[in-house]
């Protein structure tokens, strides 16, 4: 398939502008916002993203949940478009400049019982549990991977703190939804684009304007994966000091 858009045009046009105002407007934190941990929180966030994503996306590259345009990637590493590794780093980036927008102050008192880390936990299993599921159907293929692949992250930090993210979420929601609302936008031009192909083998064929479900889900879920992680993150630290 032909396509009106290069991965890197995409970047290009939609992410380093985007990136480029939250870091000019971001100033204004200044005085509310600890920059050193943040600083420290997103490089860890953008690691894990880094080293958790590639090879679950390479996975699906090479089973055809999507693929690309003719002449639209630079270049892969383990199957992986060069562009794609640079969107691991991306995302994250955006979306924790616009999370030191939004989120306030820690907030004090909010503790957990054993009982509430096992509720967490149990909660973010069971979101893989239900992924394993789906992977039985091709139809449900792309949900259950991003929803078993999720999983586990979502047991780690709902077990850790889903009590204080609860605490907090007026502040999580706008943080996530947000950066998840222009992804999905975003994504929704480049598939019109050309620039990748969603295969209909593997998906439910479930889409709203046109982006099918599994591509919102996929955003949603790594952006909450970046913004409870900064959020719990911060709130750790004020802990320890």
């Amino acid at each position: 398939m032909s396509s009106t858009l290069t991965y890197v045009q995409f970047h290009a046009i939609y992410v380093v502008p985007v990136l480029a105002a939250l870091t000019a407007t971001v100033h204004h934190r200044r005085n509310s916002v600890d920059w050193r941990v943040s600083g420290v929180g997103l490089a860890i966030v953008t690691a894990l993203a880094v080293l958790y994503t590639l090879p679950w996306d390479g996975l699906l590259i090479e089973i055809g949940v999507w693929w690309y345009g003719a002449d639209t990637v630079a270049g892969r590493l383990w199957g992986v478009p060069y562009e794609e590794i640079a969107f691991f780093v991306l995302q994250p980036v955006l979306t924790t400049l616009w999370a030191v927008h939004v989120v306030g102050p820690v907030v004090e008192s909010v503790e957990h019982s054993r009982r509430d880390r096992v509720a967490g936990a149990a909660a973010g299993v069971a979101v893989s549990l239900v992924g394993i599921a789906f992977l039985t159907a091709e139809s449900t293929l792309y949900l259950g991977a991003i929803l078993a692949w999720s999983g586990p992250v979502l047991a780690l930090q709902w077990g850790f703190g889903w009590r204080y993210l609860w605490r907090t979420r007026g502040e999580v929601a706008v943080a996530v939804l947000v950066p998840t609302v222009y992804l999905w936008l975003v994504d929704r031009l480049a598939i019109q684009a050309g620039v990748w192909v969603i295969s209909k083998r593997y998906t439910t064929g479930l889409a709203v304007a046109g982006l099918p479900v599994e591509e919102m889900l996929f955003f949603l879920v790594t952006n909450c994966f970046v913004v409870q992680a900064v959020v719990l993150f911060r709130w750790v630290v004020h802990r320890w000091r």
